[in-house]
C-alpha cells in the first residue's frame, strides 16, 4: 500500500518530511521531495516506514527507511536508542556485513518530536518458509557466522556492551510448565559463571525476521539497535529461541549445525549456556505469539503450541548441561 504523503491524514508530519528532504539535499546536492511513505510490517517496539524520495532533474528516487522510536518505556529506559542505532549501523558496515547504511539521525526529537535514524533501504524482504527448507536455514546460519567472523576491518569496537534483560538472581520456575525440573535446572545454570568467551560485534536481535532474502540468497540482516559488544552465543541463541517457537528444536538443532559449518563461526556459540541464557529472556510468560510474525503472514501459530515447543527445548538443554558435568 502506497501512500500519497501530501493527502489529508499523511501518515508522517511536514516536519518529518523536510527533514528527510534536507538529508536528501544535502547528500545529493539536488531538491528532494518524499513522494511516497509505506508503513513497513514485522517490527512492535518503532514505527518503521519504507519512503521514496525524487530528486530534481534526475529520473531516479532515493529509497530508504525512517524508524521512529514511538515506544515511551522503551525510550525511558534506552533515551540513546538514536544513537545506539547510529553506532551500530556504522559498525556493521565497517565490517562488512550486508547491512542499511546509516544516512542521519534526529537523536532527540529536537527537530522531528521524536528521535529517529534515516537509512537505506536493502533490497529483498522477509522469508518465513510454512516449512524451513535446508537452504534456509543454511542461508540464516552462514549470514549469523559471517558477521561474528567479519569483523577485521572494522575501525573501532561498539561503546555498548550485552546484558540480560531479565534479572537473573529473581528468576522462578514458570508457572505455565509442563517441565518444571528442566526450568529449574536451567535457571540454576545460569545463576552460576558464565563460560569465557571473546566479546565481538553481535546483532543482539538475530532472528528470521531480522533477515532479507533475494533470489533465495539472504541479501541483508536489519533492525540493529539493540547491537552490541558480547558472546557470538548471544546470536545463535536468539535465533535458536525463535526457530524453536516457530518450527520446533529440529530446525533448532539444525541451525546450530550449519552455523558451527559455516565460515567465521565461533565454536564457542555452541555452548548450552547462551542456549539457556536466552531461552530465560521469555520469563516469566507466559510466551504468546509474537506480533510480528503475524504481521509478515506466518500462521499456525498458538500459545499452546509455543509451550509445548519451548518445554521441550528447555529439556533439551537440561539434559545437555547434565551431560557436560
Amino acid at each position: 500500500m502506497e501512500i500519497n504523503v501530501r493527502a489529508e491524514g499523511q501518515l508522517l508530519p511536514q516536519s518529518v518530511l523536510t527533514w528527510v528532504e534536507e538529508q536528501a539535499g544535502r547528500r545529493t546536492g539536488k531538491l528532494a521531495r518524499v513522494e511516497q511513505v509505506m508503513p513497513m510490517q514485522g517490527g512492535i517496539s518503532s514505527a518503521v516506514y519504507a519512503l521514496e524520495i525524487s530528486l530534481a532533474d534526475d529520473k531516479e528516487h532515493l529509497n530508504w527507511v525512517l524508524r521512529q522510536f514511538t515506544d515511551k518505556v522503551w525510550l525511558q529506559a534506552e533515551p540513546d536508542l538514536a544513537e545506539h542505532e547510529t553506532a551500530a549501523l556504522q559498525a556493521a558496515k565497517s565490517a562488512g556485513i550486508p547491512s542499511p547504511e546509516w544516512i542521519a539521525a534526529d537523536p532527540t526529537g529536537e527537530r522531528c518530536g521524536l528521535p529517529m535514524v534515516l537509512m537505506s533501504r536493502l533490497p529483498g524482504k522477509v522469508v518465513l518458509p510454512a516449512s524451513p527448507s535446508e537452504s534456509w536455514i543454511r542461508g540464516l546460519a552462514e549470514a549469523a557466522a559471517a558477521l561474528h567472523g567479519n569483523q577485521a576491518s572494522m575501525n573501532e569496537p561498539i561503546v555498548w556492551n550485552y546484558f540480560t534483560y531479565n534479572k537473573i538472581e529473581d528468576l522462578q520456575v514458570p508457572a505455565w510448565t509442563t517441565t518444571p525440573s528442566a526450568w529449574a535446572k536451567l535457571i540454576e545454570r545460569v545463576k552460576r559463571p558464565a563460560p569465557n568467551y571473546v566479546p565481538r560485534l553481535i546483532h543482539r536481535d538475530y532472528h528470521p525476521a531480522n533477515v532479507l532474502w533475494l533470489q533465495d540468497r539472504v541479501s541483508g540482516v536489519v533492525d540493529w539497535v539493540n547491537a552490541c559488544q558480547g558472546p557470538a552465543g548471544i546470536d545463535t541463541g536468539h535465533c535458536r529461541l525463535n526457530l524453536v517457537q516457530l518450527y520446533g528444536v529440529e530446525t533448532a538443532d539444525a541451525f546450530m549445525e550449519a552455523y558451527l559449518a559455516s565460515p567465521g563461526s565461533v565454536i564457542e556459540a555452541a555452548d548450552p549456556y547462551w542456549d539457556i541464557l536466552t531461552l530465560i529472556e521469555v520469563l516469566p510468560g507466559p510466551p504468546g505469539v509474537y506480533k510480528g510474525w503475524e504481521d509478515l503472514g506466518f500462521q499456525g501459530l498458538t500459545a499452546e503450541l509455543i509451550e509445548t515447543r519451548l518445554d521441550a527445548y528447555a529439556e533439551r538443554l537440561a539434559n545437555e548441561i547434565g551431560l557436560q558435568k
